[in-house]
């Protein structure tokens, strides 16, 4: 299992930072299949989290996943971020797909 590395990059509120997990190259009948015609990997590791969303009398509500979690994410979904030579994708909570391994 891969472990979340400090980034200096801060979600707000119920944002979540992701990295998407790099699947095995595959090769279908001896052909490799290019980058830009792979699909995007739905695989993701938590490595940030928001301040997390607020009920109606201001409280926090705790975040369903953690810094480390393997989740799913929706190929599409969420915003593409490069900080620093690494690629996150910035998405809400609500966007997450499920928690993988608990």
């Amino acid at each position: 299992m891969s472990t979340a590395k400090a980034v200096k990059i801060t979600p707000i509120g119920d944002r979540v930072l992701v990295k998407r997990l790099e699947e095995k190259e595959q090769i279908k009948g001896g052909i490799v299949i290019p980058d830009t015609a792979k699909e995007k990997p739905q695989e993701a590791l938590v490595v940030a989290l928001g301040s997390g969303k607020k009920n109606d009398k201001g409280e926090a509500i705790a975040f369903e996943v953690a810094v480390g979690d393997r989740v799913l994410i929706s190929k599409y979904g969420g915003t593409e971020v490069a900080y620093e030579g690494e690629k996150y994708v910035l998405l809400r909570e609500d966007d997450l797909l499920a928690i993988l391994g608990k």
